[in-house]
């Protein structure tokens, strides 16, 4: 396992490049979207599988310890969540073939509050920082240095206003920064042996540098008030949105407007609580709440999202599928245009009988 993993970091390129090769191929798998079918979407989820531990070998690489990281986790949470979203699309069409429509939802209630749990469990061991991809990417402070960047110039969380270091949103801070880095970069260029002293100078830095403690959630809510609060209660309701959605088809059907409707509210919740938390923070100065460059990122993400509602039922069947159909007969008599077009609308409409592949979760 050992080889496999050292095999993995040295070669991530190549690994990265095989997997998209290999997930984009299984679009083209025949019967992709067959309520019969289940060996395609088990060979999507095997791979799947594979690229979540492949990328938790990357991420987890021994030279990622920075000075001044908080505590590793124990439990490997993202490559958890990866795996549960992955095995989720399979237990959709299993439950579908064997147990039928109605009752498929049964099914992925569990696995969604599988999810949930995992969610708000990394939430809290996180200290209750904004999960970022759902938790599939890391929002630790284990990649962040003074200035709260990541070897890939990243910025990494600063829930506590950081006032270390140069301010990389400064003019001055950025140029200092970069003539840093510059003869950092020139010197291990051109001494390898400078190079490695510098490695153990920083192994030998961060083992006498104490870890950074984890905000609770009362020094959060002593801290941070009622942006804090908000933000919270922001955040929970964007991890439970999913189950809550599921949970009201399971009772009131795929055709209702209920679940819909619940969904798109909790959503438009969720986000407008985190966007009057940084932004009103910014304005009065008051319990200053800085967001991070990936967390802002986050933000931008979650608010495309709202796209999808666009690809569920009943507003699909109503009114996106026919403006589909429309477009593809448009397009039908011009070539190439009109056969690439008609693909497109085959694998969106295949796709959204899918609830996995229009969750957002």
């Amino acid at each position: 396992m050992e080889a496999y993993k050292r095999w993995v970091r040295e070669n991530k390129d190549y690994v990265h490049s095989l997997e998209s090769l290999a997930n984009g191929l299984t679009w083209l798998l025949p019967e992709r979207f067959s309520e019969s079918e289940i060996g395609p979407e088990a060979v999507t989820t095997v791979l799947g599988i594979i690229t979540a531990i492949n990328e938790h070998i990357i991420d987890t690489a021994p030279a990622q310890n920075i000075t001044g990281s908080v505590e590793p986790y124990t439990f490997p949470y993202p490559l958890c969540l990866s795996a549960l979203k992955d095995l989720e699309t399979l237990v959709e069409v299993v439950a579908q073939h064997y147990y039928g429509d109605d009752k498929k939802w049964s099914f992925l209630a569990v696995t969604e509050g599988t999810k949930v749990l995992v969610r708000l469990s990394l939430f809290r061991k996180s200290g209750y920082k904004m999960l970022l991809h759902g938790g599939e990417t890391s929002n630790d402070a284990t990649y962040s240095g003074q200035n709260g960047s990541k070897p890939d110039g990243h910025y990494g969380s600063s829930f506590l206003s950081n006032k270390n270091g140069p301010n990389p949103s400064n003019l001055e801070g950025r140029a200092l920064s970069a003539l840093s880095k510059f003869g950092d970069t020139a010197r291990m260029v051109s001494d390898p042996a400078q190079f490695r002293r510098l490695q153990h100078q920083q192994a030998i830095m961060a083992s006498s540098i104490p870890r950074a403690e984890r905000p609770t959630l009362s020094t959060i809510l002593s801290k941070r008030g009622l942006p804090g609060a908000l933000f919270l209660i922001g955040e929970v309701l964007f991890i439970c949105r999913p189950l809550i959605y599921v949970l009201c088809i399971r009772k009131c059907g795929i055709r209702s407007w209920t679940p819909w409707f619940l969904s798109l509210a909790t959503e438009c919740m969720s986000n407008t609580i985190l966007s009057l938390v940084s932004t009103s923070a910014t304005n009065r100065n008051e319990h200053k709440y800085h967001l991070s460059a990936l967390e802002k990122d986050e933000i931008k993400r979650r608010k495309l999202l709202f796209v999808l509602y666009l690809m569920r039922d009943p507003f699909f069947t109503k009114y996106t599928r026919q403006r589909l159909e429309s477009t593809e007969k448009v397009l039908e008599p011009i070539p190439v245009i009109g056969f690439l077009t008609a693909k497109l609308v085959e694998l969106l409409i295949g796709a959204q009988t899918r609830y996995t592949y229009m969750s957002g979760s």
